[in-house]
């Protein structure tokens, strides 16, 4: 079965955008708990521009299911994670400036760095993950870094399917049987919504987890939060 995890960065953005704890991103994470998310995700950039280092401190005492925290290894964020400990950490390879994630890791070039940290992080008993393009070479080589799972990056998948679905899927198909051939646990992630979101599960094998935030919370705005986690996790059950 796959587990929805409730990426609340979007929350963030709009409790900064006016100063204040409206909305309370601390209470959004307990309330996507209590509506049914099997995970919470956060994605803390250098500049705090939505989820803050501490809203990751606070959050990790008050929910009781999986805690994600994506984003760029740097030496703050390792030490972030490592104070925290949560459950799983995904490392995206976004340069600070990013807007939001757009590609996955060459685990060729950076699977060097790539292992020191990650073992690192193993050594603290955090599951690791690492974010990938659709490329079965690049999902074979970031078996080699020691990694637990890699997380698809979706967005080429999201961009293709309203044309051709059978052809969006093709690529990520193929990585799925790449990822279970060297042993690793699988997750997606990034532009999945209610219209994508049950094909996309029906026809990957052994997916663990998808992160969805934006579109996610986009939708709670007309459906209310409570019912859009319900209508996510029943396009995951099938």
């Amino acid at each position: 079965m796959t587990r929805l995890s409730v990426n609340i960065n979007k929350i963030a953005t709009l409790r900064n955008a006016r100063g204040g704890n409206i909305p309370d991103v601390l209470k959004a994470a307990v309330d996507c708990q209590r509506f049914g998310a099997e995970g919470i995700t956060v994605h803390p950039r250098p500049d705090e521009r939505h989820i803050r280092y501490q809203d990751v401190r606070d959050i990790r005492p008050i929910i009781t299911t999986e805690f994600n925290i994506e984003g760029y290894p740097s030496e703050s964020f390792i030490e972030l994670v490592l104070s925290v400990v949560p459950h799983q950490v995904t490392l995206v390879p976004d340069p600070p400036d990013a807007l939001t994630s757009n590609t996955g890791w060459d685990t060729i070039t950076n699977k060097d760095f790539l292992r020191k940290i990650i073992a690192r992080f193993q050594e603290h008993g955090i599951r690791t993950s690492i974010f990938v393009n659709p490329e079965p070479e690049m999902i074979k080589h970031a078996a080699d870094t020691g990694t637990n799972r890699v997380e698809l990056y979706t967005e080429p998948y999201a961009s293709n399917f309203p044309n051709n679905p059978e052809k969006a899927i093709e690529p990520f198909v193929k990585a799925a049987i790449a990822a279970k051939e060297v042993g690793l646990g699988l997750n997606a992630g990034h532009d999945l919504n209610l219209d994508n979101l049950n094909y996309f599960a029906k026809n990957i094998p052994n997916l663990l987890e998808v992160s969805i935030g934006h579109a996610l919370i986009s939708d709670a705005l007309y459906f209310g939060l409570e019912n859009t986690i319900q209508m996510y996790l029943r396009k995951l059950r099938f």
